[in-house]
């Protein structure tokens, strides 16, 4: 069966994977081109990250959320490339559960890059301290303080969070099962999160 080149083309805009990739999984799908895509992140052909980091995500929404017990609020703006996805119903309840995962896990940042240097340094400098108390050979230092600085991003960093619907998944892995299943970079530009 002959493979319409412009249903080739779609999937391959929307996953990054290669022509080959693709014509197998429409294949596969029988030219479903929801199949298709499930296809491709089954095989983990999917390369959204890569294919959508030079793209330009302009339009999006602002989410609240506050707890049922009225006592943590969040505000969170999450921005995609088109107002048609912004309306998306994926795309909102994507959002809404960033928000919620703001509530319940209370992150500090929103990746890595944007924790101040200062805070790394006097991480890595209390954890030097730990390790000079607990008396582990120098030697070693170096590979427990890079874990445990890997670890502190997983607390107060959004993307490195576990997920808090499914903790096998990182936030960040959510968003990009959401890329490669919309076709559209999605990126959280900021947030706010209140409590009393």
């Amino acid at each position: 069966m002959a493979i319409d080149t412009k249903l080739i083309t779609k999937l391959r805009e929307l996953t990054g994977a290669g022509v080959g990739d693709c014509k197998a999984a429409l294949s596969e799908a029988n030219d479903d081109m929801d199949k298709a895509v499930e296809v491709l992140r089954k095989k983990g052909a999917v390369k959204a990250s890569k294919k959508l980091a030079e793209r330009t995500a302009s339009q999006g929404i602002i989410e609240s959320y506050i707890h049922a017990n009225g006592r943590v609020g969040v505000l969170i703006e999450v921005h995609c490339e088109t107002d048609f996805v912004a309306l998306n119903q994926d795309f909102k309840t994507l959002v809404h559960d960033l928000a919620m995962q703001v509530a319940g896990a209370n992150p500090l940042y929103i990746k890595p890059e944007d924790v101040p240097a200062e805070v790394i340094a006097k991480e890595k400098e209390i954890y030097q301290e730990q390790l000079k108390t607990e008396g582990k050979p120098e030697n070693i230092w170096e590979r427990i303080i890079t874990g445990k600085v890997d670890k502190y991003y997983q607390e107060v960093c959004l993307l490195k969070q576990p997920f808090i619907k499914e903790d096998k998944l990182t936030v960040e892995e959510l968003i990009n099962n959401h890329i490669a299943k919309i076709g559209e970079k999605i990126e959280v530009t900021r947030f706010c999160r209140y409590q009393i």
